[in-house]
């Protein structure tokens, strides 16, 4: 694993527990700027949506305040950037997830990813922006060819990068009793979906899926950093 923490995480619940925001960044970018760019991204995140969000949102204005926190925290770090040589060319990744009265709104940038865990099944909410996707999408690559790629890691969208950028948007009403899985590429790209399924259900609560997940992936030598938050619906 990485000596220095690339990634960053925030989650808020509001209205008591009734609605939760939950933002996951993954830094890029030499010396400290990708933990730079992370932190920025994640406070400035939080900064609009967290602040604005609450559980009376009808899923038009939540998605109104997602797509706006991704813009909100893309300018800030595009502006470090601009203006700081020592951060020049930084961004990250960005995966934010809102939930009200069971309804979820995930919006993403870059590789890290949501997961919805339901029925036995999982299944790969966000969408990479990334240069195997495209591939995969183009029917080039297989998925197992994809996960084996030299250039996995090759990003084609990221926070920060330009002054303006576009992110996905999904909207889903789970069943009850599922789960929302948040993660960097440090998860991902050593674990595979059925491990992480296996995984979901490894002892009595979220924090023991999470923490059996970091564990297996520390154990195999976890060539990147890694970030988990699993919300229970």
């Amino acid at each position: 694993m990485r000596k220095e923490n690339q990634d960053d995480f925030r989650f808020i619940f509001k209205d008591g527990e009734d609605a939760l925001c939950a933002v996951l960044c993954d830094g890029m970018g030499g010396a400290l700027s990708g933990s730079i760019a992370s932190a920025m991204a994640t406070e400035a995140f939080m900064l609009h949506t967290g602040e604005l969000f609450s559980s009376d949102m009808n899923p038009k204005e939540m998605k109104k305040i997602l797509r706006e926190g991704v813009n909100y925290a893309n300018i800030k770090v595009y502006d470090r950037s601009f203006t700081d040589f020592g951060c020049m060319g930084m961004g990250c990744t960005l995966v934010g997830l809102l939930v009200n009265n069971g309804r979820c709104l995930v919006a993403n940038v870059g590789d890290s990813r949501a997961y919805l865990i339901s029925g036995g099944e999982i299944r790969q909410i966000s969408r990479d922006h990334s240069l195997v996707e495209e591939m995969v999408a183009k029917g080039q690559l297989s998925r197992e060819e994809a996960s084996r790629h030299p250039q996995k890691n090759y990003i084609t969208r990221a926070i920060g990068i330009e002054a303006a950028v576009k992110c996905d948007t999904f909207e889903f009403t789970p069943e009850k009793e599922s789960k929302i899985l948040l993660c960097s590429d440090g998860l991902s790209n050593v674990l595979s979906d059925q491990e992480i399924l296996a995984l979901s259900s490894f002892g009595d609560d979220i924090k023991q899926n999470a923490d059996e997940m970091m564990r297996l992936t520390l154990e195999r030598g976890a060539p990147d950093n890694v970030t988990v938050f699993i919300a229970q619906l």
